[in-house]
């Protein structure tokens, strides 16, 4: 009876490795099927954007037939890493300042530090702890941008723009106020003299309406007095997509695992852990609240400016915003 008891034992313990292995087999199996599945996404993205940009050459390509038509100035959101061969180009909104942080700690060196740890101010606002595409000779950039890998995160359009009115006009913003915020109150908020300082103005309760920062956005004489400014300028006219060819094009409503899935490309992903980013709550409810303000009319123009960026990076046109 001892003996059969003896024998049992290291059966017992055979099996449960057994299962472990099991496991451990469907685990790998699923990961393996996982960035599968993810190299697919992105193989369809990137496909989708070089037959959009075939498909709508004259829009898209806003006047420039090749990378080299396109000038330095507007290069400025491309940062590099020559350590480990990477660009990466940043649009604000869209995850940029979590990016930014990994970007500085790859240039730091190793050991690597937290890209949490980064405080904000060492990224924003002039970005001079980064290196930019800019700041090399052209030859040498042109050689970069061919031999390096290429990134970017993109985000539903409409969504994007809730964001730049959230963080920048509706909130306290000194900057934002006195170069937008109150030429905006001028000419569409009937305020014909809005209050000269920020302070002034929300003790007030004065700030532009999201309705108000639309009328700006489509007015033509917005775009006619020069480029949009970076918080709520197209995402194709920041990063180029029909001219400069990327490796990895990210969405930030699925950011957290693509993320990971990037800096497996990189060969990374023992070094740096991306920061863990907020759920995104803009859900089609609360946007049909932000945008129950707007005219149809208003919405439809607003599409008309986003298109592009709808097109090319797959996003659904809101038809439930745009048909009254």
């Amino acid at each position: 009876m001892a003996a059969d008891r003896r024998l049992l034992l290291p059966l017992g313990i055979l099996g449960s490795i057994f299962v472990i292995m099991l496991c451990l087999y469907g685990w790998e199996k699923l990961q393996h099927k996982d960035e599968e599945r993810m190299h697919q996404v992105q193989e369809q993205r990137k496909q989708h954007v070089k037959e959009t940009c075939c498909d709508y050459k004259v829009e898209l390509s806003d006047g420039k037939r090749s990378i080299d038509d396109i000038n330095d100035r507007d290069l400025e959101n491309l940062l590099v890493d020559d350590t480990h061969g990477i660009i990466y180009c940043f649009i604000p909104k869209v995850a940029c300042s979590n990016w930014k942080k990994v970007m500085f700690v790859l240039k730091q060196g190793e050991p690597y530090r937290d890209p949490m740890s980064i405080a904000d101010d060492l990224i924003d606002p002039t970005d001079k702890h980064l290196t930019f595409l800019k700041s090399f000779p052209r030859t040498e950039m042109m050689a970069k941008l061919k031999h390096y890998t290429k990134f970017l995160f993109v985000r539903d359009p409409f969504v994007r723009i809730i964001s730049a009115y959230r963080d920048k006009l509706q909130r306290t913003n000194k900057y934002f106020y006195d170069n937008f915020g109150r030429n905006i109150l001028r000419r569409y908020g009937n305020q014909s003299d809005p209050p000269r300082s920020l302070d002034e103005a929300f003790a007030s309760g004065l700030s532009p309406s999201f309705h108000n920062f639309i009328q700006y956005l489509v007015d033509p004489k917005t775009e006619n007095s020069g480029p949009f400014e970076p918080h709520w300028r197209q995402m194709h006219r920041l990063c180029h997509p029909c001219h400069i060819h990327y490796d990895f094009i990210g969405h930030q409503e699925t950011l957290q695992d693509e993320a990971e899935q990037l800096l497996k490309l990189l060969m990374l992903q023992d070094d740096i852990k991306f920061p863990l980013a907020y759920v995104n709550m803009t859900s089609s409810v609360s946007m049909w609240d932000w945008f129950r303000t707007v005219p149809v009319e208003d919405r439809r123009k607003l599409y008309k400016l986003y298109e592009s960026d709808f097109r090319l990076f797959g996003y659904r046109k809101p038809d439930e915003f745009l048909d009254g």
